[in-house]
């Protein structure tokens, strides 16, 4: 990214989602973000090679969720664009699904209105997801997704940027309760059941960015699916065996890196009949 600053950015406040393009080797970013990006990796250097891992991850999920059916998604948290985004994975399997990202950063928003072409079947939503009545009514989502029929809601490496103040089991809780049934909510979390020191470390760095850094048990992350079915394994670090994984590559582990595959929770959640 250029110095040059987009109005209303403050580039000296390290940016959670410019971080996460620094750890992905983007240039979508500001000097303050690179530099908190090195304090992170000065401690954990398995962040950069987690974020790739989480990145693929990504693309692993929406491709076994459009083979379950699924035509419309809701990226929350998305970040800023890069390779295999949701809406280009989906298209592949099938042309006509309809994907709304959404961030609460001017910047990535920019970034994301410039690279869609196609606002019948995508569009981008500067928005905050810990304000569910605002997103499930915001006209963009309204006009590309129909919240009757099943729809996949994706919170990718988004909660554990969440403290716990703003109440993320309630609005997350909402999101549930507007889903159709047959729908599919998707997650991953950093865990502190593991290496809580190192945790605690990169969470006080983080408190001089834009958003704070949350890791929780995996008790805790569970508890995001609510009375969802959960796939099984269900929600599992990535140290569970790959061949169990519905969405994963049986030649290429979730999280390569075994520290990192300790920390790194995911999981997905099907909305059942009342």
């Amino acid at each position: 990214m250029t110095e040059e600053v987009p109005q209303g950015v403050d580039p000296h406040i390290p940016n959670a989602a410019r971080m996460y393009d620094y750890f992905l080797g983007g240039k979508d970013n500001f000097q303050a973000d690179r530099e908190l990006a090195e304090l992170v990796l000065s401690v954990l250097p398995e962040t950069r090679d987690g974020t790739r891992e989480n990145r693929a991850l990504i693309g692993r999920v929406v491709r076994y969720l459009c083979e379950q059916g699924i035509t419309q998604f809701l990226d929350l948290g998305s970040g800023l664009p890069a390779q295999e985004n949701v809406h280009e994975v989906a298209h592949r399997h099938n042309p006509e699904a309809r994907v709304v990202y959404v961030d609460n950063d001017p910047v990535v928003a920019a970034h994301g209105r410039a690279m869609l072409a196609d606002p019948n079947r995508v569009a981008m939503v500067l928005g905050d997801a810990r304000r569910p009545e605002e997103i499930l009514n915001d006209p963009d989502v309204r006009n590309l997704l129909d919240f009757d029929r099943p729809i996949a809601v994706l919170m990718m490496f988004l909660l554990h940027l969440i403290p716990d103040e703003d109440d993320p089991q309630g609005f997350v809780a909402a999101y549930r309760e507007a889903m159709a049934p047959g729908s599919y909510l998707a997650i991953t979390h950093v865990g502190s059941d593991h290496h809580s020191e190192l945790t605690a470390r990169v969470s006080e760095f983080y408190q001089r960015a834009n958003m704070p850094f949350r890791p929780r048990p995996g008790k805790e992350i569970a508890a995001f699916f609510g009375d969802f079915e959960l796939i099984p394994p269900g929600l599992a670090n990535g140290m569970a065996q790959e061949l169990v994984w519905p969405f994963a590559d049986p030649n290429q582990p979730i999280f390569l890196d075994e520290e990192m595959a300790r920390m790194g929770y995911a999981g997905i959640g099907r909305k059942l009949p009342s």
